[in-house]
């Protein structure tokens, strides 16, 4: 038999011990790596060998990662994240404690298939390759872990594979729950797979090979970025995204050009400058969400929403809702249904016209629903021509994954996170975040802080972390009122302005777009739209999720869209069976669209260029103060 390389670690050894095995691979593994360094701590090299120099660069950047800890602990630096904590971090974590205390535990028997499915597995993962010296394929397999060195070396392969099928057996265990309600099941189901993505090995520098191999190859500078870019978070209490000197609201994103011509304490009313000798008569306006800045829909030339609409000869208005300040700690959904309605007054008065086009996008068109069934009770519905409902839910009773946060404890835990009746943004964030955790958590964890890579630049991703804040007392109302109670689709029991809201009575011609693959507004429940309004409706499935399922520019020849021209269709699943798929962007079929509700076109003149003469008195240059207010 051939000697084997001195320089490799020992194999572990097998058998009925998988945890010795276990131990005596990560021991050889560790001797391999710090050996150099301890012999020449010894004393045992030269102080003048590579070895030696490696081991000052490695004090050089312990001592620089002490240093700045104490820095930062001395200039009280946390005290941003224990204000954005209300005083009290625990309040940040109370939903998690509950859903906790409420996890199931495995009885006898299931223990006893774990331990013998675990030790199957230990067994086959350090046992020796076969005589070929192929490796084995690995039980399970997961994109965290699809770096080859999570499976060079049995220790990482065993870890991994061994959280893996844990966390499917756990699961697993959750959705088996009989005995527990439906919804509850579904909170404890994602709570469990949230505290498990939590508790990957990859999330871990000692349990993760890449982000070992990152310090040994760096000498610990790595750790020194990392611990940077962490210190950094802390005192902006959130997590970066993207490169934060890379975009600059009005420089390089939101870049359409025009002017604020109205404002008020709660909105910018923003009109852009037309880029056709002809327009058509009817204006639109847009209302986005106010939990987001309205330049998701203005990022770049590319991408702008707001452009390509400009060039498709439509005089757009968009709404810039205000940050909200302690100002503001009393605005309810009246102050936004006011707003929408206000909005929509001052561009028919600017523009001499007798109706606009309508956009709600997400939360603005759960209350533009609202604004509509207000003006037909007061007999106004001819103001809006026709309105269009981005990735927007009045029915709420399937609203997907952001449910599992509306109850009595989690309303109570967002109570307890109000200051001067105002919610800090970066929760929302937070939220929304959780969501997706493994993608917009803990691989920007790995990539930020364990490895100490960079931030890069993401105009999408900017805007992510772009935050706004929130009036607490109309954003307890909408979780209660809307999430929990569905009480839009009910009609009389919600009211605004005085007048009771009752969706049956829109019959205002609608275009719906839902996202095929949105977690945030499932298009199953963007649907239930088409059983509460009365009036024409045109569905739209777009391919992918609540962004890009949206910002889907025809050049980009993304995606695609599902239309189905039948009527009398009743569910969500019906219309797929018999859409008819088409390539791309639906930004066309939907300018189509609003070209059949009122096609007839107007010169450029006047108002229609916001701030051309001296009679139209402009606020100040697009994209205006208040997107830009934190």
């Amino acid at each position: 038999m051939a000697d084997k390389d001195s320089s490799s670690p020992t194999p572990p050894r097998t058998g009925t011990d998988p945890f010795g095995a276990m131990l005596e691979a990560q021991a050889r593994w560790t001797e391999m790596m710090f050996a150099p360094l301890a012999r020449t701590a010894a004393g045992g090299e030269n102080a003048s060998s590579p070895a030696m120099a490696d081991l000052q660069k490695w004090t050089e950047n312990a001592t620089r990662l002490q240093t700045m800890w104490i820095e930062f602990c001395q200039n009280h630096a946390l005290e941003a994240t224990s204000e954005m904590m209300a005083g009290d971090p625990a309040k940040w974590f109370a939903m998690f404690e509950t859903w906790a205390e409420q996890l199931p535990f495995a009885d006898p028997a299931e223990q006893q298939r774990w331990w013998a499915e675990s030790a199957q597995l230990w067994q086959a993962l350090l046992s020796p390759q076969d005589q070929s010296g192929a490796e084995g394929e690995l039980p399970r397999e997961d994109r965290r872990f699809a770096d080859p060195r999570w499976r060079e070396q049995p220790m990482f392969a065993l870890i991994h594979q061994t959280y893996l099928m844990l966390t499917e057996r756990v699961v697993s265990m959750v959705e088996r729950m009989d005995h527990v309600d439906p919804a509850k099941r579904e909170q404890l189901k994602f709570a469990t797979q949230a505290m498990a993505e939590a508790l990957s090995p990859a999330n871990f520098a000692a349990t993760n090979p890449i982000v070992l191999d990152r310090i040994m190859e760096t000498r610990g500078d790595s750790l020194v970025r990392g611990m940077q870019n962490l210190l950094d978070d802390l005192r902006k209490g959130q997590l970066t995204h993207s490169d934060p000197q890379a975009f600059e609201v009005g420089e390089n994103i939101a870049t359409t050009p025009g002017h604020v011509v109205y404002e008020t304490p709660l909105y910018q009313l923003i009109q852009y400058e037309p880029t056709t000798e002809k327009v058509l008569a009817t204006p639109l306006v847009i209302f986005p969400p106010w939990i987001n800045r309205f330049y998701i829909l203005d990022l770049n030339e590319k991408k702008s929403f707001v452009r390509w609409a400009v060039g498709q000869g439509l005089t757009v208005f968009m709404v810039s809702w205000k940050s909200a300040d302690a100002s503001m700690k009393d605005v309810v959904w009246d102050d936004y249904i006011a707003a929408q309605i206000d909005a929509i007054d001052h561009v028919k008065k600017r523009l001499g016209q007798p109706a606009v086009h309508a956009i709600g996008y997400c939360v603005a068109g759960t209350t533009l629903a609202a604004t509509l069934s207000i003006l037909a009770k007061k007999g106004e519905a001819e103001k809006v021509r026709s309105a269009t409902f981005f990735t927007a839910q009045v029915d709420f009773d399937d609203a997907g994954e952001l449910l599992h946060f509306i109850d009595d404890q989690q309303l109570a835990a967002i109570k307890g996170i109000e200051r001067d009746g105002i919610i800090d943004g970066r929760y929302m964030a937070a939220t929304f975040n959780l969501l997706r955790g493994n993608d917009l958590i803990w691989n920007y964890v790995v990539r930020n802080y364990l490895l100490g890579e960079d931030h890069t630049a993401f105009d999408l991703l900017h805007w992510n972390g772009d935050v706004t804040n929130l009036p607490a007392r109309w954003h307890r109302d909408y979780l209660r009122d809307l999430y929990r109670d569905n009480l839009l689709v009910k009609p009389g029991k919600l009211d605004a302005l005085g007048v009771p809201i009752d969706l049956s009575r829109v019959e205002t011609p609608t275009y719906v777009q839902a996202g095929k693959e949105d977690h945030i507004a499932p298009a199953g429940s963007v649907w239930k739209i088409t059983h509460h309004f009365a009036g024409p409706m045109r569905f739209v499935l777009a391919g992918s999720g609540h962004i890009a399922g949206v910002v889907n520019p025809p050049e980009a020849k993304k995606y695609q869209y599902w239309i189905n021209e039948d009527d009398g269709i009743d569910t969500l699943e019906e219309f797929r069976a018999g859409a008819t798929e088409h390539p791309g962007s639906w930004w066309p079929d939907w300018i189509d669209w609003i070209r059949a509700q009122d096609d007839r076109e107007i010169a450029v003149r006047g108002k229609r260029k916001p701030g051309s003469g001296a009679k139209d008195k402009v606020i100040e240059p697009a994209p205006g103060r208040y997107v830009k207010t934190r």
